[in-house]
């Protein structure tokens, strides 16, 4: 059982134990305390829980800052791309000419043009991967300066809101929270963009023009884990 779920069914727990001492009969409890025993502390008191979800890296991709962050950086590797696409095109078309080829092209001309389409092949793949590992690692550092401080905005919405525990629902792979109420009252995430949004002073950036076939960007899963929210008050 993880962290966060252990806290909960804690805080469950008091609330139960607290009912239950509540509803005892007074008659229950010795009138007359042997001379020995000494008087006993008075239980905790159980907290009312205050739980918040927050999707915190969608949070930082969708405040200004952060959709400002990953335009330039879409910005900044246009020309690899254009590079990119160019060479796929031309082994595309390399393949084309090979399967048109008439019957009666010989062995060695066949074999010379697939050795010629396979290096160009492998020359693509390489500078793709490259550039990818590249635009990830990027994107990556970004991403980390806007979420350092957006997981100060976060501590800050939370303490102001009065609220006991947050949990991060960013990855539902990897995410400390195994079943939570649909409630949208729970979900802070759009709030916490909006909060960040007017302290940071960043204006909206203009819409980026849509690229087809290419997905948002997002942080490689297997990157250094980023700043988040500290849960502990």
């Amino acid at each position: 059982m993880n962290r966060n779920l252990v806290l909960v069914s804690a805080i469950c727990a008091g609330l139960s134990t607290s009912a239950a001492m509540a509803q005892a009969p007074a008659s229950a409890a010795p009138t007359t305390p042997p001379a020995s025993a000494h008087t006993s502390a008075a239980p905790p008191q159980a907290v009312p829980a205050k739980i918040a979800l927050i999707a915190f890296e969608q949070a930082v991709f969708a405040t200004n800052e952060g959709q400002r962050a990953v335009q330039e950086m879409q910005k900044k590797y246009e020309p690899k791309k254009a590079q990119i696409d160019t060479l796929a095109k031309e082994v595309d078309s390399l393949k084309k000419q090979l399967q048109a080829a008439p019957a009666t092209l010989s062995d060695e001309e066949r074999a010379t043009r697939l050795k010629n389409i396979d290096t160009k092949e492998k020359a693509l793949n390489r500078e793709a991967e490259d550039a990818n590992n590249a635009y990830q690692a990027d994107l990556q550092e970004a991403y980390g300066k806007v979420a350092r401080k957006v997981s100060a905005a976060v501590q800050n919405y939370v303490s102001q809101n009065g609220y006991t525990l947050l949990l991060d629902v960013s990855n539902q792979q990897t995410s400390n929270v195994m079943w939570a109420s649909q409630n949208p009252n729970m979900d802070i995430t759009q709030a916490v963009v909006e909060a960040y949004n007017a302290s940071s002073g960043v204006a909206a950036p203009p819409p980026a023009a849509p690229s087809a076939g290419t997905p948002a960007p997002r942080p490689r899963s297997t990157t250094p884990a980023t700043p988040r929210p500290s849960t502990t008050h």
